[in-house]
């Protein structure tokens, strides 16, 4: 068997997307949840969009509903709007669109000097630590039941 070994160290698009699709054709045989997750409007989108009284944007949340679950990817306020409980407001209405969607549970992940307090308030629980990333730090995986 002949093969070639390359090394780059740039960002190559063309060899990530062979790897992406190949990975993805890999998953669509071997797993029907991940197939049908590609098919269209199969993952579901939340947006909850925050603005000040000039229409600015001050924060929000996105999420996806998918396999019956609410997976939320982004959650951020602008530093003068935090802490007046419009976060904890975002959660639930987040959580209370994907249950009608049929979520059952939710997943989110966050760094130690992110909001892991804040989601544990809310009910969510650590399943997942990788400590020291980034170095002197903990990345961790929540979740939580939606019942």
């Amino acid at each position: 068997m002949n093969y070639k070994i390359e090394i780059s160290l740039d960002n190559n698009e063309k060899f990530s997307t062979f790897l992406h699709e190949n990975i993805r054709q890999f998953n669509n045989e071997r797993s029907i949840h991940h197939k049908e997750a590609r098919k269209k409007e199969a993952v579901q989108p939340i947006n909850i969009i925050v603005s000040d009284d000039k229409e600015n944007w001050i924060g929000g949340l996105n999420a996806d509903v998918y396999w019956n679950w609410l997976e939320i990817n982004d959650f951020w306020f602008s530093e003068k709007y935090r802490g007046k409980g419009l976060g904890g407001l975002l959660l639930d209405k987040a959580e209370k669109i994907a249950k009608e969607k049929g979520a059952k549970n939710a997943l989110l992940t966050t760094f130690e000097f992110q909001a892991r307090s804040f989601y544990e308030i809310k009910g969510y629980q650590v399943v997942g630590e990788i400590k020291n990333y980034p170095p002197g730090s903990s990345y961790y995986t929540m979740v939580k039941p939606l019942i």
